[in-house]
């Protein structure tokens, strides 16, 4: 219905000012014998001639201007193509005096002249003097036309003309405000749909900023998760493949030492660490908890740790638990073991110590574990010496703490052994 409404508004506009002087030349012919003398109607022929010529001049333009796209619903303010201009106003200066003049050499021809009254807003530039002095000549021909032609002839026609001019200028203005009001309406529907296009285009922008912003995140979150993985296969392979592998090492080496009975006992100790070792290497592959936390508890498995350890190395070592022991969630048992672990290899491979002692000691809010042994230890605060390997350990172990928001300390100075404590939030098991 909006679309037709504004088809038929196009087309007035359009052809409108045609049949006006189409009916207004009819008519005038119809009285030219009575109100026109001979040259009079050589002249309203040529007027008229002159105001086709400049109404098809118009209807060009108006084709070669595309139609406005913010039309709503009838809104004549808004169905004349493109916005006043010099050429609109010498368009309606130019049929409004070919329209006067006519009207002067015949009354009929005011039929043309009121055309005025629908398109002066949209034609004149948009200032209400431009307006109202086009809408006043308008009024001033149909007045005339009204009052029986112009000149009026006698006082009585002058009376009529003025009260008619009266009426019809109290007519203009009120176009003139309405059309100023419709112009108004206008601006600011135009003002709106340019804000709403400005914040449609900044809303492209950033909804374009976030899909590469989005990508980039994508991108580093995969970043960051493939060195996460990189970072605790390599901790697994160090906690579990270097420690048994370093131990079978040690076993076959006590195990050429030694008289061929104590021999066959480090050869089953090393038998024994390849398999463990194997199967902790699957379980980190697999990302699995240790093998020793799949039927104890993390007190229980520490306790058998610490012990094999003892057994194997020969050092005399300890396990204490103290607190109230609650079930942990599994990845703080598996990292708490780990620890103990990687600490209990540094002690042997590094420290030369005699005694060791693990304690692990639930704390209201939190697990601390602490390892200790009385051997030579070592400077914290040193840089690793040159092609050495050491350090990684500590590291493996800051890095798994971290993990679960916890955090390591390490005490120690030559000669006076070394202490690790770690502290991580008491996360149960659900």
């Amino acid at each position: 219905m909006a679309a037709t409404v504004e088809e038929r508004w196009r087309q007035y506009f359009r052809w409108g000012p045609y049949a006006l002087l189409g009916i207004a030349t009819a008519l005038a012919g119809a009285t030219a014998g009575e109100l026109m003398t001979g040259p009079e109607r050589a002249a309203a022929g040529c007027l008229t001639a002159a105001a086709l010529v400049l109404q098809l001049w118009w209807h060009t333009r108006w084709t070669a201007v595309p139609p406005p796209a913010d039309g709503e619903d009838g809104d004549p303010v808004a169905l004349v193509p493109g916005a006043p201009g010099r050429a609109s106003t010498v368009y309606f200066a130019l049929r409004t005096a070919f329209a006067f003049t006519l009207t002067w050499l015949n009354p009929f021809f005011a039929v043309f002249a009121c055309v005025g009254y629908f398109d002066a807003v949209q034609l004149l530039p948009p200032r209400p003097s431009y307006v109202r002095a086009g809408l006043l000549v308008v009024a001033l021909t149909l007045a005339g036309s009204q009052s029986g032609g112009l000149p009026p002839a006698s006082p009585l026609q002058w009376v009529a003309f003025g009260v008619l001019f009266l009426l019809n200028a109290g007519l203009a203005v009120g176009l003139a405000h309405l059309g100023a009001k419709e112009a108004e309406k206008t601006a600011e529907r135009a003002a709106t749909i340019a804000q709403l296009a400005r914040a449609n285009a900044r809303l492209e922008q950033a909804l374009a900023a976030n899909a590469t912003l989005h990508a980039q995140l994508v991108l580093q979150a995969r970043e960051a998760g493939v060195a996460d993985e990189r970072r605790r296969l390599a901790a697994e392979i160090h906690d579990t493949l270097a420690q048994g592998l370093t131990g079978i090492i040690a076993q076959l080496q006590a195990a050429d030492a030694a008289d061929p009975g104590q021999a066959r006992v480090h050869h089953q100790r090393a038998a024994d660490l390849a398999r463990h070792s194997l199967g902790e290497a699957r379980r980190s592959v697999q990302n699995l908890g240790p093998v020793a936390l799949e039927h104890d508890s993390l007190p229980a498995a520490l306790e058998k740790t610490v012990g094999g350890w003892a057994e194997r190395t020969g050092i005399t070592a300890r396990f204490t638990s103290t607190g109230t022991e609650h079930p942990l969630h599994d990845e703080v048992a598996a990292t708490l073991l780990r620890i103990a672990q990687e600490a209990l290899a540094n002690a042997e491979r590094h420290s030369g110590a005699g005694r060791a002692g693990v304690t692990l000691s639930y704390m209201g809010d939190e697990v601390v574990l602490d390892i200790r042994d009385d051997g030579r230890g070592f400077d914290p605060a040193a840089p690793p010496a040159p092609g050495s390997h050491g350090g990684f350990g500590l590291d493996g172990m800051r890095a798994r703490a971290a993990r679960l928001a916890g955090e390591v300390e390490v005490e120690s100075a030559p000669g006076e052994g070394t202490a690790i404590s770690v502290r991580v939030p008491l996360a149960r098991h659900d």
